[in-house]
């Protein structure tokens, strides 16, 4: 009898067993989709952001040797405070937006080829970052009276403001990329504070017009106003 009835309880162990491994399975995916699904995007632009504000430190020059023996090296450190200040405003930058890009991944939980194309974009203006930084330490260290090199270095922070915007814009519109748990008066709160980045960067882009060293400092106090996380009510945030 027992023989009998024990393969029975086999079988239906088995099938208990498969339903049960099936639930956990499909639980687990789909949680690692709603919790995990922006990862190797976000892990790509880590990486692209890494490599950009490395690149900013060739911009930096060494001093010759005979400055380190002839009394010179103060002075010949100082012809160089312009490459700094744009070295430092623009470390300064492209930090903040990697915080800011990974404070928007906190609350963008999937990814469409939409959003890939425009992290693209956002991610084509950063390492171009380095090349208007060595050319306006270039300019303005051979005449501080041109101004070419300082718009073009503003004008780049202003696209990248805007794009910004648009990857922000894209991702919350009807909420189609944000995680279920994100409070829409967080949201709110942060498309608000974003809106007005390509208009600030604006007035410093006017600023280059008037002033090299008044566009650079404020770009940096942009850069620094961008690092204070908006105010926000509650959130639930799976980071």
């Amino acid at each position: 009898m027992s023989l009998q009835v024990f393969p029975v309880y086999i079988a239906i162990d088995i099938v208990s067993l498969t339903v049960y491994t099936y639930t956990l399975y499909r639980n687990g995916v789909m949680a690692y989709m709603e919790d995990k699904e922006t990862g190797r995007l976000e892990a790509f632009s880590d990486g692209v952001f890494a490599v950009a504000i490395t690149l900013l430190v060739l911009n930096l020059k060494i001093l010759p040797d005979l400055a380190l023996t002839d009394g010179s090296f103060w002075n010949q450190l100082l012809n160089q405070l312009p490459t700094l200040v744009a070295f430092i405003t623009s470390f300064a930058t492209i930090g903040i937006m990697w915080i800011n890009h990974h404070r928007l991944f906190s609350y963008i939980q999937r990814t469409d080829t939409g959003l890939m194309l425009l992290n693209l974009l956002l991610l084509l203006v950063v390492v171009f970052i380095p090349y208007p930084t060595a050319l306006l330490a270039q300019q303005y260290a051979l005449d501080p009276k041109m101004h070419d090199a300082a718009l073009l270095y503003s004008g780049t922070m202003v696209l990248l403001a805007v794009c910004f915007n648009l990857l922000w814009r894209y991702a919350t519109f009807h909420n189609r990329l944000i995680g279920k748990n994100a409070d829409a008066r967080a949201v709110a709160s942060i498309s608000r504070q974003y809106l007005g980045g390509p208009f600030l960067y604006l007035i410093a882009f006017g600023l280059a017009f008037i002033s090299v060293p008044a566009s650079i400092i404020f770009n940096l106090l942009l850069a620094l106003f961008f690092a204070i996380p908006p105010r926000l009510p509650g959130i639930v945030q799976n980071s």
